[in-house]
Parts: C-alpha cells; sequence; structure tokens
C-alpha cells in the first residue's frame, strides 16, 4: 500500500510517499481502506522528532496520522456487528497516513448517513478531545461559562460545538485574526478575542462582570498561565491539552489558592488503548447523535492529497486553517 512515512525527522519534506506492507488485522480488529486521514499538532511535533512515536504494532517504517474515515474491507473473526462495506471513521495511534488501517472494533464510529466521508474524518481526534476536555475533566455543566483557546483549530471549533450542546451560556474563544474571529460567530461563539490586539482576561472579565468563566480550554500554556488565573471564575476549571506557548512556567498560586481553582491536565494520544476505547464508546453514545442532528458538524478548511502532505504540514504551521486540514488518500471512496 501507499503510505506517508518519515523518512527522518525535521522539515515538512522529510515525509515521503512510500510502498509498504499493507496490515492484517487480528480476530478483534477490522482492516479499514481509509478514504481520508487529518492533520494535527501531534504529527508536526513527531515530524520534527519532538512527540514520542505512537506504540503501534510491528516495527515497520514510522508513519504519521491519528485519525482516519474509510470503509471496512475484511472483519476479524471475534468482530461482532461489524461487515464489509461499512462506513466508519476512529482514532489510531499512528498509521493514519496510509491506504489501509487496522482498528480495534471499539475504537470504531458509524459515521451519519448525513455525513460524507470527508466531513467523517475531521471529527475522530478533535471531537473526542473536546468532549473529553469538557466533559469530563472540565465537568462543564449547563448554564456555565467556558473560554476556548485557538478557536479556529480543530478543536477549538470542536470546542465550540460541543459546549454549546452541553449547555454553556457564553462561550468566549481567542484567535489571531478578524476573519477567523467572523467565522467563530458564525459558529456560535458568543464572544471571539482577537489576541493580536485585546487582552483576553480583561475582556473576560469586563463581560463578567468580573466573575470570570467556569472552564478554560487551554493549548498555548505558559504565556497564557497568568492570564487564565485572571479570567477564571471562583472554583474554575483549567484544563490544559497542549502548551503551544511554552511548557515551562509559574503559576500564581495565591490566585489559585483563593480562588479555589482546579488546574488538570490531559493528553488523549499518549493513553492506554483500553482508555480509548471507553472513550470513543462513550463519545459515540453521547455525541454521535448530534452530527445525525445537525447539531455538531465537522469544520473543514481545506483538502490536500496524500502526494502533497508536506505542503499541508507547512499550511498548518502557518496557522492559516479554521478547522480541519485533511489529506484525500482514497477520495473515490
Amino acid at each position: 500500500m501507499r503510505a506517508v512515512v518519515l523518512q527522518d525527522h525535521g522539515d515538512p519534506e522529510v515525509l515521503q510517499i512510500k510502498e509498504i506492507r499493507t496490515p492484517v488485522p487480528e480476530s478483534e480488529e477490522v482492516l479499514v481502506r481509509i478514504a481520508y486521514s487529518a492533520l494535527n499538532r501531534a504529527d508536526i511535533l513527531q515530524r520534527r522528532g519532538l512527540y514520542p512515536v505512537p506504540d503501534i504494532a510491528g516495527n515497520g517504517p514510522e508513519v504519521p496520522g491519528l485519525e482516519f474515515s474509510g470503509v471496512i474491507e475484511e472483519v476479524g473473526a471475534r468482530v461482532p456487528n461489524r461487515k464489509r462495506g461499512d462506513r466508519v471513521c476512529g482514532l489510531l495511534g499512528g498509521g493514519g497516513y496510509a491506504e489501509y488501517a487496522a482498528v480495534h472494533h471499539l475504537m470504531l464510529l458509524d459515521i451519519p448517513n448525513n455525513l460524507s466521508l470527508a466531513e467523517a474524518a475531521a471529527i475522530p481526534e478533535v471531537f473526542l478531545t473536546a468532549f473529553d476536555a469538557l466533559e469530563d475533566k472540565g465537568a462543564l455543566a449547563t448554564g456555565e461559562t467556558v473560554l476556548i483557546h485557538a478557536g479556529g483549530s480543530g478543536v477549538g471549533t470542536a470546542a465550540t460545538q460541543i459546549a454549546r450542546v452541553l449547555g454553556a451560556s457564553r462561550i468566549f474563544v481567542t484567535l489571531g485574526s478578524d476573519e477567523k474571529a467572523d467565522a467563530a460567530l458564525a459558529l456560535g461563539v458568543d464572544r471571539a478575542i482577537n489576541y493580536n490586539r485585546e487582552d483576553f482576561a480583561a475582556v473576560v472579565l469586563e463581560e463578567t462582570s468580573n466573575e470570570g468563566v467556569n472552564v478554560i480550554l487551554d493549548v498555548v500554556g505558559k504565556t497564557y498561565m497568568e492570564g487564565n488565573l485572571r479570567a477564571a471564575a471562583v472554583e474554575g476549571r483549567i484544563v490544559c491539552i497542549a502548551y503551544l506557548g511554552g511548557g515551562l512556567g509559574e503559576i500564581h498560586l495565591p490566585t489559585l489558592l483563593r480562588k479555589r481553582l482546579r488546574l488538570q491536565g490531559t493528553l488523549l494520544r499518549t493513553r492506554p488503548t483500553d482508555q480509548k476505547m471507553e472513550l470513543s464508546t462513550r463519545f459515540s453514545r453521547r455525541m454521535m447523535p448530534f452530527f445525525a442532528q445537525g447539531k455538531l458538524r465537522p469544520v473543514i478548511d481545506c483538502v490536500f492529497s496524500l502526494e502533497d502532505a508536506a505542503d499541508a504540514h507547512e499550511y498548518m504551521e502557518h496557522n492559516r486553517n479554521f478547522g480541519k486540514i485533511l489529506l484525500a488518500v482514497n477520495p473515490e471512496l
């Protein structure tokens, strides 16, 4: 099969198309012919050699890609309720930039009839991450307020919609341009904050009568921590899922103690497979019906061919996207 292989670590040019062995599904797995994969920031870090290589079976070439959509081609002997031709999407430990993937059946999500395979590829990583961060780690409750950083990212656009279906009363997001702010407002955000012109904590405090927000979803880390502490309400929850602005910094403990804040860190990629299965099952039950109803929708910025994976990485690194960047592997499916 064709796959994008990391020949080395470094600039986007290290991503090369190669012919590698097609995976053979085990008894509890299915073989999926991949229609689309999608980019994630973890792919960029992996390409640079700054992120642990996913724990995937075998010692073959290093193939990035943490999610997929496609069609089942083979079904393992111990896989219930699945058949050849089923349209599915889901998480991967790696290997998504390829024509085929072997996937445990409990990691699969059924694609609603109203969604295309391209749209489905924009669901797994960002929507499961946002769901886990807001509902489980952040315990976002009906009527509470939320601040979502990087509101134009894949996780940001997913978190905006999940916050709405979870009953958030007000949704604030930070973004880097007026164009992205307009797109976020169209997606249902109550206040889009351009971080190049505005102090997000000052805006949040002004618009909440100095009460702050109940939940903050942060992907920036060091450079936003002081502002997060200021913007958080008493007994607020700050959930950190990345540290694009730096991983080492100071926390003003008097503010943390006075407000009785909870600072929670979490990563989806490094969790054991059984935890990802449990999350996928819970997400399928709780959130997938909203896609069928049109209350949640994947947000796609653009689609690159598999051969242009290097260009897709460069595009993401320049922060040009609002929503997901897809790779078309077998778009004819």
